[in-house]
């Protein structure tokens, strides 16, 4: 028998794994501008970011978790939701864990502004915590940061 026929296939260390599993409570979707993650940034909570790009590893929240996204331009709001927010929430198991939204936006899009919140806070049927413009203001931070410790608090007490 070749000796190669023992041998054990060779390891990347590049390889990236298909999925990660994430247990922070706040989960958040930035685009490339880094306003939402500058926000996140200044809250100084524990989060998990959803993905970027594709090829980077799906995230899969394995506890209930409130949202955090930017809306996205578009004309009447089409396409206000961002694409990998979509396919993370198209995830049941993610799905399943969605406690409430909290929207950032810009004031200057009329209508539109926070119009991703509104739309996933509808369609998932949990409730919209809280809007916000760009990178929000220090008010901004503390209401949403004492406001996120209320909301988890009630939670618990729901379950007691």
């Amino acid at each position: 028998m070749p000796s190669s026929a023992l041998a054990t296939p060779p390891m990347h260390d590049h390889a990236v794994p298909a999925e990660v599993l994430t247990n922070s409570n706040l989960i958040y979707f930035s685009s490339a501008s880094g306003y939402t993650h500058r926000f996140m940034g200044k809250l100084g909570l524990d989060c998990a970011r959803i993905p970027l790009l594709n090829r980077d590893p799906h995230l899969v929240a394995s506890e209930p978790f409130v949202l955090l996204l930017p809306t996205y331009g578009g004309e009447k709001g089409e396409r206000s939701i961002p694409p990998q927010v979509v396919k993370f929430l198209n995830d049941v198991r993610n799905r399943n864990l969605l406690r409430g939204v909290i929207g950032a936006g810009n004031t200057n899009f009329g209508t539109t502004y926070c119009l991703a919140a509104i739309k996933i806070a509808a369609k998932c049927n949990v409730p919209l915590l809280y809007k916000f413009e760009l990178m929000g203001t220090p008010e901004d931070v503390t209401r949403v940061r004492e406001g996120l410790e209320v909301f988890w608090t009630r939670k618990s007490q729901n379950l007691k």
